[in-house]
């Protein structure tokens, strides 16, 4: 796939919504317990075991918000021996759990940096126009609103699942699709990893369209093996229900700079 580092399209406004967003990601990242050392893997058991714990506690759970109840057993955050040597302790709740809540505070959960940065950088490039385009409280309102889609939708094609669904791929996934609708023809400067990273500048419609039929196929599970590890779906629909909700304003979106021909190799990193 293609990796978007900048957009041609201007905005009128500072993005503050879409500067907000990014920070508390990293802020709620940086606070995960265990999670800010794992760029160096020096994550320990007990380290590990209260990650678990914390993300039983907010991130959603599929079945929780179809069902509206809990397990009997979490993780409870401490270490202990069992047969097959240390482990992390399960037991029952000792706290509430709201599940339509939980898919607030899911979004700004990530189980890894490259997750985050690889959702930030979307957000990043993309984010600011959108917002330029919706104004600051009605972004608020759309990007939750493609966030919960994507999460119940997911939740819904997959009712007895237990996996922690976190990230703000469902609400980015839905900032992406409003972006196709108003703004196809913008360019973006990407950059394709092909013997070394080679950059292009494609129409926005080449970029958000192939990266939506690649989450479509994945959601099926047909290019790669670990499809299911990954909420493909919520990606989906997190994207459809952005271009459904922008597509009313597409008419009195100000067009970007006119595109011209594509560039390619040397010239394009001549221009960049």
């Amino acid at each position: 796939m293609v990796i978007p580092v900048h957009d041609v399209n201007p905005a009128r406004r500072t993005p503050w919504v879409t500067y907000a967003l990014i920070v508390a990601n990293f802020v709620v990242f940086l606070l995960t317990p265990g999670m800010a050392g794992s760029l160096t893997g020096g994550s320990s058991l007990a380290q590990l075991c209260e990650l678990r714990a914390f993300m039983e506690h907010w991130a959603a759970v599929p079945q929780e918000l179809i069902h509206l109840r809990m397990p009997r057993a979490v993780p409870t955050g401490e270490v202990g021996l069992g047969p097959s040597g240390p482990g992390c302790v399960v037991g029952p709740p000792d706290y509430e759990k709201s599940p339509p809540l939980s898919v607030l505070t899911s979004m700004f959960l990530h189980g890894s940096w490259l997750h985050l940065l690889g959702n930030m950088l979307f957000l990043w490039v993309f984010g600011n126009n959108v917002e330029d385009r919706l104004g600051h409280v009605r972004y608020v309102l759309f990007y939750l609103v493609c966030g919960y889609a994507a999460g119940y939708g997911y939740a819904l094609v997959n009712p007895a699942s237990g996996a922690l669904l976190m990230g703000a791929s469902g609400a980015v996934a839905g900032v992406l699709g409003a972006y196709l609708v108003l703004y196809p023809k913008a360019r973006v400067w990407v950059l394709v990893p092909f013997l070394f990273f080679l950059p292009l500048r494609l129409a926005a419609w080449i970029v958000l369209g192939l990266w939506f039929v690649l989450q479509a196929v994945y959601s099926y599970g047909a290019a790669v093996t670990q499809a299911g590890t990954v909420a493909y779906v919520a990606h989906v629909v997190g994207f459809l229900v952005g271009t459904v909700l922008a597509w009313p304003l597409r008419r009195g979106t100000p067009p970007p700079p006119e595109p011209s021909r594509m560039l390619w190799g040397r010239q394009a990193r001549h221009n960049w």
